[in-house]
């Protein structure tokens, strides 16, 4: 197997016009299934990683003076922090599957007419 001659091919079928248009509808199809759930989930995710990483900083003292207050709000904006994080993959799924489920049978029909043609 020639693999310099796949790969010459994958480049060259990435550059080549596409022959229908339904390709491109179909990919654009799938990327609004999937951007409202990834643009949720990162923007989430950032938000409770600084809460997290807030609460961490108190908790050491390297903001809030190392007081015994400042330790407990750490502790308690730390735990928040955290369990944003940790919800944050099961709303992505549920976010994902709302989308698919939106979508799907617009992409099932058009990605059987594109299969049909060949």
């Amino acid at each position: 197997m020639n693999t310099d001659k796949i790969y010459a091919e994958q480049i060259a079928n990435e550059y080549a016009p596409k022959k229908t248009s339904k390709v491109i509808a179909l990919k654009k199809l799938d990327q609004k299934a999937k951007r409202p759930a990834e643009i949720f989930t990162f923007t989430f995710g950032i938000i409770f990683a600084l809460i997290f990483g807030t609460g961490m900083s108190l908790c050491l003292g390297a903001i809030g003076g190392g007081t015994l207050l400042s330790t407990i709000f750490g502790v308690i904006i730390g735990i928040i922090g955290l369990v944003g994080c940790g919800v944050n993959y099961p709303i992505y799924i549920k976010l994902l599957k709302k989308g698919k489920e939106k979508y799907g049978s617009d992409i099932i029909r058009l990605a059987k007419e594109i299969a049909e043609e060949e």
